[in-house]
């Protein structure tokens, strides 16, 4: 009141008197703007910058004595009226503008000097750095590309491979230190470490693993040389296993079922397959289930480049492996393994119970000259050389595997630069920081990309950049373990997560070849990488872009370069367990894969000689890819997520069960609730996309809602059916467990088959061997069904938006 009051006198102060000259403000400059003749400077206030003061002239004057004297007494009575109308005015004046600051208010929260921020697809946001102007998405891409350019990736490539950083040895302590140090002088707001301890399986230098023969009386004689004691399979099964040997192709469920169809015995051998196509941890659980002693896994020369001009695998190396079936530490499922946390005594149902170790090349073709019984497939035939593989069985071997476990301390450590206006939806990178070995291609590019990324964004930072929505930047210990350090920080702040975590992002075996380009990815992800990949430049084709490089021979771009998550991978856990929508991207070789890879080999200069001397031009273009979608998934008005891509995965995998419609109906049985659901979830995600199409984009509060409901949807596919404890990995199509779509597939396809049903209940993780049951297809179709369509209520918004057919 006290300074309404003031304002009032002062507008009572330059009421008009008869010796003033009048004076009206108009907006603009003006030529020739007359100069005041008469002017008191403690009466007169001074006018804005923008107006320049104009003579307000008056009517002609009267020309009698009697008309002086009217205007005289109008003169008198306009002064005492002049402060009550000069008050009047500025009331109304006052009320007009408080109603329109109210009324713009909703539509204009950051008008005044701003940023306007363009992406390609017409989406924008604001930012406060007026001396900027206009700044479009070329802007934003030329800003990055320029600070970008400032690094040294390839010399810290180099520099982390020479460090050891096995998780948990005092050069990981060491590595640690460092990095927190050098994210801690770039200009982040938050820098800090996350200590978990875990439970990590390594061997026992007193008691190393060893392989013999076995007589025909059963006893252990000659023993094979296992060439490096270091390389071992962390949490094999301990212990000793005593059996004839088995070639098992890769180990696929498939491959033990046509063993088993070929009349070779599987139950207590020990079986020898080839390393690829599926994880370590996956070839052993199959061996489990289909009943096998244990495994003994080799890389075989045909699986790798054969290139003379190329280093290769030497035929005495043996490959790393862990071979949990899961992630995290397997000690502690479902729980965070902070100090002092108190678990309950369980065990990972994923943790094997029987013993594996790696073997070298040369060990492995020592075994398969032993091995009887019939030839193996022209497709199993190997590169090893000697007689053709036979499938066995062969000499007796007894392994044992004497590894141990310790309780390690593992660090997690984490930048952070907050956006400004959602500063608690979170866009994660991270990077794997550990190694078995010297880990070049395995870590270091990935922890090297990481530092480039922090060092370029806090430069941009500096100069007038600040995201939407904060950008987190992490880098993991323990990933050789099976991504024990994201796990665990996962299961630590999951009921957080799943609210804030926008996407994320993995740097892990980013750099593995040139030759082709591959995003293992959520299908909410896909645009937007089709969008980036058309902004940059092709490592190894001159003039063309990523997206003219893999849709050159291909019109289906996607069929090319998309590949689903698989579980060894770091990205796998953040969809699969915490429905966070996750990509992981290679460069890789075309048709073989990188030689090296958890192998002592894994060093700076053979990765530079496999990429012909290319590294720093394709770690480059890495950086280039998740920097622009780091750009876009934190500065992007709306979240650039195709929330209608799950319709189509969900028809593609229906295509897949109507082809057994028919037994379903001889059974009485139906898929219709599916069909239905699926339509829900395509007419929900329609709605909502025209509903933003339709709003207004400037409105932040309507903006902020949107950007919710997109960015919860890969969450919405996690089974709410199920118990985390018992299925941590609840994604109905990346998960594993009866209530995901591929268990109800592989269930359905028993209707064909009179086998007991192994390959189909290896494939879904659950050990039915009972054919074909209505009552599990039930549950299963339930669980599936309802499960979908909470999908797709949650994506009609509020309750009474929802308009289904159940």
């Amino acid at each position: 009141m006290e300074r309404l009051w003031g304002l009032l006198q002062g507008a009572k102060r330059l009421s008009p008197r008869p010796s003033q000259t009048i004076y009206k403000h108009v907006e603009g400059t003006q030529q020739g703007c007359p100069e005041e003749e008469e002017e008191d400077p403690e009466e007169v206030a001074e006018p804005p910058a923008h107006f320049c003061p104009m003579e307000l002239r008056g009517s002609e004057p009267l020309g009698s004595q009697a008309g002086r004297q009217n205007l005289g007494l109008w003169a008198a009575a306009g002064r005492k009226t002049a402060p009550y109308l000069v008050l009047t005015a500025l009331l109304i004046f006052t009320g007009a503008f408080l109603l329109g600051y109210v009324a713009f208010r909703g539509s204009c929260q950051a008008c005044g000097n701003d940023v306007l921020v363009v992406s390609e697809d017409v989406n924008y946001e604001l930012s406060p750095d007026s001396h900027q102007g206009t700044l479009y998405w070329s802007d934003l891409q030329a800003l990055f590309l320029r600070h970008l350019g400032e690094g040294s990736l390839e010399n810290n490539i180099r520099q982390i491979s020479l460090r050891e950083r096995v998780a948990g040895s005092p050069g990981m302590a060491a590595l640690a230190q460092d990095i927190r140090a050098a994210l801690s002088r770039q200009k982040l707001d938050h820098v800090w470490t996350d200590t978990h301890y875990v439970g990590l399986q390594f061997p026992d230098p007193a008691h190393p693993n060893t392989l013999h023969w076995v007589d025909e009386a059963g006893r252990p004689g000659e023993q094979l040389p296992l060439e490096d004691p270091d390389v071992y399979c962390p949490y094999s099964a301990t212990g000793n296993a005593t059996g004839k040997l088995v070639y098992a192709h890769y180990g696929r469920p498939e491959d033990l079922q046509h063993l088993r169809t070929r009349g070779v015995e599987l139950a207590g051998r020990l079986l020898l397959v080839r390393l690829g196509m599926i994880s370590f941890a996956q070839k052993v659980a199959s061996a489990q289930d289909f009943g096998a002693g244990g495994v003994l896994i080799y890389p075989d020369p045909a699986d790798f480049p054969q290139d003379p001009h190329k280093p290769g695998l030497s035929s005495n190396r043996a490959v790393y492996g862990h071979v949990h079936l899961g992630t995290g530490d397997p000690y502690t499922p479902g729980f965070p393994s902070f100090n002092q946390t108190q678990f309950p005594p369980v065990q990972s149902s994923g943790l094997p119970s029987i013993p594996a170790q790696p073997i070298s090349a040369d060990i492995a073709s020592l075994l398969l000259r032993k091995l009887e019984g019939p030839v193996a497939p022209r497709e199993w035939q190997g590169w090893l050389p000697g007689s053709l593989y036979r499938l066995g069985p062969g000499p007796g071997l007894h392994l044992g595997v004497n590894n141990h476990r310790a309780s390690t301390p593992i660090s997690n450590i984490f930048g952070c630069i907050e956006g400004r206006s959602e500063p608690d939806h979170y866009v994660v990178i991270g990077a794997q920081r550990d190694a078995w070995g010297p880990g070049a291609a395995k870590s270091a590019v990935g922890t090297a990309l990481l530092l480039e990324l922090v060092r370029t964004f806090s430069s941009m930072v500096s100069n007038g950049f600040q995201p939407r929505r904060s950008l987190l930047f992490i880098s993991w210990d323990g990933g050789d373990f099976g991504s024990v350090g994201s796990t665990e920080w996962l299961e630590g702040y999951l009921s957080l997560l799943h609210l804030k975590a926008v996407v994320y992002v993995s740097l892990d075996n980013a750099v593995l070849g040139d030759d082709k380009f591959h995003a293992k990815t959520s299908p909410l992800l896909v645009s937007l990488i089709e969008s980036i990949l058309k902004q940059v430049d092709s490592p190894n084709h001159s003039g063309q872009t990523l997206y003219e490089q893999v849709a050159v021979n291909n019109h289906s771009w996607d069929a090319e370069v998309i590949q689903p998550l698989p579980m060894d991978s770091s990205a796998y856990s953040f969809t699969a367990f915490a429905g966070v929508p996750a990509i992981e991207f290679s460069f890789v070789e075309d048709g073989q894969a990188y030689p090296f890879l958890h192998t002592k080999d894994d060093t700076y200069e053979n990765l530079h000689k496999v990429l012909r001397g290319r590294l720093p031009a394709v770690a480059q273009a890495v950086a280039q890819l998740a920097g622009q979608l780091l750009i876009r998934l934190s500065h992007d008005h709306l979240l650039p997520l195709d929330f209608g891509r799950y319709g189509d995965v969900v028809l593609r995998h229906i295509g897949s069960l109507n082809e057994f419609s028919g037994d379903l109906k001889a059974r009485g049985l139906t898929l219709q609730w599916v069909y239905s659901a699926r339509g829900d979830y395509i007419r929900a995600a329609e709605k909502l996309r025209k509903e933003i199409y339709s709003s207004e984009e400037s409105d932040e509060r309507l903006t902020r809602m949107y950007n919710v409901r997109i960015m919860r949807v890969e969450f919405y596919f996690l089974s709410q059916y199920v118990s985390p404890a018992d299925s941590p990995f609840r994604h109905i199509f990346l998960g594993r467990g009866d209530h995901t779509l591929g268990a109800l597939l592989d269930h359905v396809r028993l209707l064909r088959t009179s086998s007991s049903g192994a390959l189909g209940a290896a494939s879904a993780g659950v050990g039915s061997g009972l054919g074909f049951q209505e009552s599990r297809f039930r549950r299963q179709l339930a669980l599936l069904t309802w499960t979908l369509q909470g999908a797709a209520n949650a994506l009609s918004g509020d309750v009474w938006n929802i308009d289904n057919n159940f």
